[in-house]
C-alpha cells in the first residue's frame, strides 16, 4: 500500500492535483481509495463524482456518537465499519472515495475516533494506493485520524504565503515524527523561470525535493466556471501532461516497493 498526502495553503491548487493523481492512478488499477479531508471538500466536484457521495466519514460518526449509548451489548466497531462500508464510501467506476467530512461539534469524541481509526486501518490495506486530499498543515495527521503517509506532497504557488506555508508543513512532519519515505514540493500555476528558480531555491534551503513546475491554465478555471471536473482537462493540456508524469512517477516508486 502506497499512502500519498497532497497538502498546501488553501487556493494553491491541491485538491486539483489530488483528483487528477487519483484519475491516472486509477487507470491502472481499480484499488485505489481517494480520500477528501479537507473541510471544504471539493474533491468530490474535481472528480466529476459529488452526486454519488451519500454521507461524509463525520457524519457517520456524528451518528454514532449520539447513538452508541442506546448499543446496549452490541458490537460498537463492527456497527462503525458496517455504517461506513454501506453508506461514507463512494463506489466510482475506477476507484473508492471518502470524504471526511467537517470537523466534529462540541463534546469528547475520542472513544468514536479511536474506533474510526481501526476501522479505517482496515479498510485501507484493501488497497494498493491511498491519495488524500489534505487540510492545510496535516491535522488529521497530527490527530492521527489517518496514519503516517508514505508521501507528502506539497503544493505551493508564487505567493509568500504558499511558501511559508510550504515550509511549516515541512517542520510539522519532522515534529509529529511522520515516518513518511519523501517529502515533495509541487510548484502550481507558475507563469515565468523567474518564478521556478525562486521555487526551487527555497526548496533547497528547506530540504525539500521538487517534482515539477505546474503551469497556468486557463482551462482549469474554465471547467470550473462551468461546474465540469478537472479531469475533463484536455490530453494535450501540458498541465494534464505534467500531472501524468508526476502519477506515472508514483506508480514507479510503488512498484519498486512492492518487489523488494
Amino acid at each position: 500500500m502506497t499512502v500519498i498526502a497532497v497538502t498546501g495553503k488553501g487556493g494553491t491548487g491541491k485538491t486539483i492535483l489530488s483528483a487528477l493523481l487519483t484519475h491516472f492512478i486509477s487507470q491502472t488499477t481499480s484499488k485505489v481509495l481517494a480520500v477528501d479531508a479537507d473541510p471544504d471538500s471539493n474533491l468530490p466536484d474535481a472528480l466529476g463524482v459529488a452526486e454519488l457521495v451519500e454521507k461524509t466519514l463525520g457524519e457517520v460518526r456524528e451518528t454514532f456518537q449520539v447513538s452508541r449509548d442506546e448499543m446496549g451489548t452490541a458490537n460498537k466497531e463492527q456497527w462503525l465499519e458496517g455504517r461506513i462500508y454501506g453508506e461514507a464510501i463512494c463506489e466510482c467506476d475506477n476507484y473508492d472515495l471518502i470524504v471526511m467530512g467537517r470537523p466534529e461539534g462540541e463534546g469528547c469524541y475520542c472513544y468514536a475516533n479511536s474506533l474510526l481509526r481501526g476501522v479505517l486501518r482496515k479498510l485501507m490495506r484493501h488497497y494498493e494506493y491511498i491519495i488524500i486530499d489534505s487540510e492545510a498543515g496535516l491535522e488529521h495527521f497530527s490527530r492521527k485520524t489517518i496514519d503516517s503517509a508514505d508521501y507528502i506532497v506539497v503544493v505551493t504557488d508564487m505567493s509568500k504565503k504558499g511558501l511559508a506555508t510550504a515550509k511549516r508543513i515541512k517542520e510539522l512532519s519532522e515534529e509529529l515524527d511522520l515516518k513518511f519515505k519523501d517529502i515533495f514540493l509541487v510548484g502550481n500555476r507558475i507563469t515565468s523561470k523567474e518564478a521556478e528558480e525562486t521555487i526551487r531555491k527555497f526548496a533547497d534551503e528547506i530540504g525539500m525535493k521538487v517534482l515539477d513546475f505546474l503551469p497556468f491554465d486557463e482551462k482549469i478555471a474554465e471547467l470550473d466556471l462551468k461546474g465540469e471536473p478537472v479531469v475533463n482537462l484536455p490530453e494535450s493540456s501540458e498541465y494534464y501532461q505534467k500531472a501524468r508524469k508526476i502519477a506515472e512517477m508514483f506508480i514507479e516508486l510503488h512498484a519498486k516497493s512492492t518487489t523488494k
